[in-house]
């Protein structure tokens, strides 16, 4: 195994960890606020319309993470991480400008969506970077462990513009830092060519028939 300094040292690593902590600064606070502003706004059942969020996004995850091990096949893992990217905002957006109770629908099949396809791709991608390092596991502790700073920080983030501003502020400011990761990313991989290389698609090598995989 290379040296454990390799970690701290890998910038494509990095650049990879500090795109989730973006990500999940803009996305964990997300059903939190969109429950609370439900309640205040359209008076709704708390506990049926937070189970109702949760059962939406989980559903859709499931079908996405599926999907998205297929399209990760040919078109590599920086796809997904674009897509996921792309989602979150969108669904500030939709969370912002819909003040309507239904608009939990879309807003959770995009929270589907971006955990789905970041769910694929995050091990996928740290293990194609660290191939022969002799530390994957710990790079994608690494890695889980600065998006779960970003988490940690979430609803502080979203729960100060709540507060002090309103709920359609909050979810504007969590809608914008998710597309400074998707900024980090795309500069990375163009500057990286480690991360190009490991966010591309490949093919899965068949063995000829009569040989066992």
């Amino acid at each position: 195994p290379l040296p454990m300094r390799f970690l701290v040292q890998d910038r494509a690593l990095l650049a990879v960890a500090g795109t989730l902590f973006f990500f999940h600064l803009g996305n964990a606070a997300m059903l939190p606020l969109l429950g609370q502003a439900a309640v205040a706004r359209f008076q709704v059942d708390p506990a049926v319309y937070t189970a109702s969020t949760v059962f939406i996004a989980q559903v859709t995850m499931i079908a996405t993470s599926l999907w998205g091990a297929k399209i990760a096949v040919n078109r590599g893992y920086g796809v997904l991480f674009i897509l996921a990217l792309a989602a979150l905002p969108l669904r500030g957006l939709v969370a912002c400008f819909f003040n309507n109770s239904l608009s939990l629908i879309p807003v959770q099949i995009l929270d589907g969506v971006g955990a789905g396809l970041m769910g694929v791709a995050t091990p996928g991608l740290v293990a194609r970077l660290l191939k022969g390092s002799g530390h994957i596991n710990m790079g994608i502790g690494l890695v889980m462990t600065i998006q779960g700073v970003g988490a940690a920080l979430s609803s502080s983030y979203g729960g100060l513009f709540a507060r002090y501003v309103n709920y359609e502020a909050a979810f504007l400011a969590l809608a914008i830092v998710p597309g400074l990761g998707l900024l980090l990313f795309a500069s990375a991989t163009r500057r990286l060519p480690a991360l190009t290389e490991a966010a591309s698609g490949f093919r899965v090598l068949r063995p000829p028939r009569g040989m066992s995989k």
